[in-house]
């Protein structure tokens, strides 16, 4: 999707941004600095496409070919704005470790217990750590695009284009949340609007428009690009739905079928719910968390309901609407072709 050349930029830049932030917090105290620390691994490790897309979709277009040092900046805004959701999220879902590790939340935890704090005090550190990290990460986000070298009706873009992401994104995790502690599950629209706000703004549409927006690329251009972006968006979430309970261990990154045995209540369980085998796939998804043999009870379930079959129509259809915009006459040829490379990677994860 981009150079290697200009992957190693990116990560430069990404790089440049976390030492800001680790030099601000030295100084101010041993708790501050060890944050400073913690956010900076908080941020290692991570596949980094959010700012690759504002880059790709940069130079997708004519103007595209000028070296712009915004572009740098504006990517790293949405990694960093990546990071913050990720450390904030594993806040909401009270999970202290992450690829393996601890998280910022599971660093001050063990850095609690050490200074003679108990079980609820490392806690309460931990989830305040987290919080202002996140906050941090959220602050960095927002000053790289305001102090963007850009003129003032781009940077007016780029920040109305931010502001949407972070507010789409937290009326996604709101929802998801409220969904997750509902009595029943809810409707499937409800639940496939929280899946889409959660990920989809942030994580394709607003890169893919900020690169265009960076490119002066026409207001048509942009709107045709936020849409097939959206449209992305969904299919990574519900592809990632798909991988929470029928992926491998390598395509999760954890145990296989996770989502099943956390409960959480995806599209795919709402699609489920709207079935006549309902009442089957409830009564496996109960038992789904005591271990493999029932995960795999509810797996044969969701296929029976014909659940999985459902979603991955709804993939593919998602799929064919990107691939359809990407000939839109408004579109460069090399905007397109980003688009229809993008969709096919997508359809390349479903398990």
């Amino acid at each position: 999707m981009i150079e290697v050349a200009e992957a190693a930029e990116l990560d430069i830049a990404i790089d440049g941004a976390l030492t800001r932030i680790r030099d601000r917090a030295a100084g101010v105290g041993p708790g501050f600095e060890a944050l400073g620390d913690a956010i900076t691994r908080a941020a290692r490790g991570g596949k980094r496409f959010r700012p690759a897309l504002v880059a790709a979709s940069f130079r997708s277009f004519p103007a595209g070919e000028r070296d712009t040092p915004a572009v740098l900046s504006v990517a790293t805004a949405f990694e960093l704005l990546h990071t913050a959701f990720v450390v904030h999220d594993d806040v909401i879902d009270h999970d202290v470790v992450r690829r393996g590790v601890p998280n910022v939340a599971g660093e001050f935890r063990v850095r609690g217990r050490r200074s003679g704090a108990d079980e609820q005090g490392a806690a309460q550190l931990g989830d305040a750590a987290a919080i202002l990290a996140g906050d941090l990460l959220l602050h960095e986000a927002i000053r790289l695009v305001a102090m963007a070298d850009v003129e003032p009706p781009v940077r007016q873009r780029l920040l109305a284009l931010v502001d949407d992401a972070m507010f789409v994104s937290a009326a996604g995790e709101l929802a998801d949340v409220e969904h997750s502690v509902a009595a029943d599950c809810a409707p499937a629209e409800q639940i496939f609007d929280a899946a889409f706000n959660k990920t989809a703004v942030y994580s394709f549409q607003a890169p893919l428009q900020a690169g265009a927006v960076l490119a002066g690329a026409t207001s048509d251009a942009v709107r045709v690009l936020g849409h097939a972006g959206g449209l992305l968006g969904l299919a990574f979430q519900l592809v990632d739905d798909l991988i929470g309970a029928f992926g491998t261990p390598e395509q999760a990154g954890r145990d296989s079928g996770g989502d099943l045995r956390e409960g959480k209540r995806t599209p795919l369980v709402a699609l489920a719910r709207e079935s006549a085998q309902w009442s089957d796939v409830d009564a496996t998804l109960v038992l789904a968390r005591t271990g493999p043999v029932a995960v795999q009870d509810a797996r044969r379930a969701l296929d029976a309901s014909g659940a999985r079959e459902r979603l991955r129509a709804v993939i593919d259809q998602t799929l064919a609407e990107v691939r359809d915009t990407s000939l839109d006459p408004v579109l460069p040829t090399a905007t397109g072709h980003l688009l229809r490379t993008l969709a096919g990677g997508i359809e390349g994860r479903i398990p």
